[in-house]
């Protein structure tokens, strides 16, 4: 999710961006996640199947390449441990669930694969596909130039960047980066977040002030946890990410959404795999599934028409 705008104001509605748009942004107050617990509370995860009733899709399975095909199966990286609706584990510790993983599943049984799923690291994922460790991964990436030179994605939402801070902050809405200068602005290792950053951190010496701090954690509960503990000032996450965190945890706000990015399964450049995944995106859109899947995680908001491969990334 990478931006090197200076300006938030100057985006109009990028702030609708990442997970929740003004006009199509992710999730809005009437269409909450099953389960969601009030602010304070601890939040029991959906886990309602909309996945099992995937029939397989004749047309999409066909576009596979013929060793894939035969071999039925593909091995996945997911990236596990941060705020739902991205990917989580139940109370089992073993369980792992999120909107990621519905949209993956779905994926398998409409092109009529099994996936070998391995949890990674966020930042680990799209190097191991490279290598050809994985033949695709799920971690809410975000399509951008710089990834696309390369990754290729098949798109299965519409998300972004946005901000949130503790009660007590004096910030209201955060629309020009010159805000958060002096700051402890707390974001995700790897992210296209950790990226805008620091692409705009010379706004603060450009205006003569001091810049802000950005801190970088592997683990979202570290990131919150900073926050609520006064060592950083505010949180740069996924718009859907945030409005779930901070109805779980009290004293928290959501500054709105910044940059808006189409998200994608993540493959290898050059895949042969990626027509394949379009077409049974398109399809679980056409029956229904996909707005199943929306719902249960409370995303709505954040649907998008139709797959693309590889679309440019969003600039406005």
């Amino acid at each position: 999710m990478r931006t090197s705008r200076t300006s938030l104001a100057a985006l109009a509605q990028i702030s609708a961006a990442p997970l929740a748009l003004t006009a199509c942004g992710s999730g809005d107050s009437t269409d909450n996640a099953a389960g969601a617990a009030p602010a304070g509370g601890s939040a029991k995860l959906p886990t309602t199947d909309v996945v099992s009733s995937v029939k397989k899709n004749g047309k999409a399975a066909g576009l596979l390449p013929p060793d894939v095909r035969e071999r039925g199966t593909l091995r996945i990286a997911t990236s596990v441990g941060g705020t739902p609706p991205g990917s989580a584990y139940l109370e089992d510790g073993r369980t792992v669930v999120g909107q990621d993983i519905d949209f993956a599943d779905a994926v398998a049984r409409a092109l009529g694969l099994r996936l070998k799923r391995e949890t990674a690291s966020f930042e680990a994922i799209l190097p191991s596909l490279d290598s050809g460790k994985y033949d695709l991964g799920t971690g809410n990436f975000g399509v951008t130039e710089e990834r696309r030179k390369t990754i290729d994605f098949v798109t299965y939402i519409n998300d972004g960047q946005g901000f949130a801070v503790r009660d007590d902050s004096k910030l209201k809405k955060v629309t020009d980066f010159r805000q958060l200068c002096g700051l402890n602005v707390a974001t995700g290792a790897g992210t296209t977040f950790e990226v805008t950053l620091e692409d705009n951190k010379h706004v603060c010496e450009d205006a003569g002030k001091k810049p802000y701090s950005v801190k970088t954690y592997t683990e979202q509960g570290a990131i919150w946890g900073a926050l609520q503990q006064g060592r950083a000032d505010v949180v740069m996450s996924t718009i859907n990410g945030l409005r779930y965190a901070v109805k779980q945890q009290r004293g928290l706000k959501f500054l709105g959404e910044f940059h808006r990015l189409d998200v994608g399964f993540a493959f290898k450049k050059g895949t042969k795999l990626a027509p394949a995944f379009q077409a049974a995106v398109n399809q679980l859109i056409k029956d229904g599934t996909y707005d199943r899947i929306l719902k249960k995680w409370g995303t709505r908001g954040s649907a998008i028409t139709e797959s693309r491969i590889s679309p440019p990334e969003i600039t406005d």
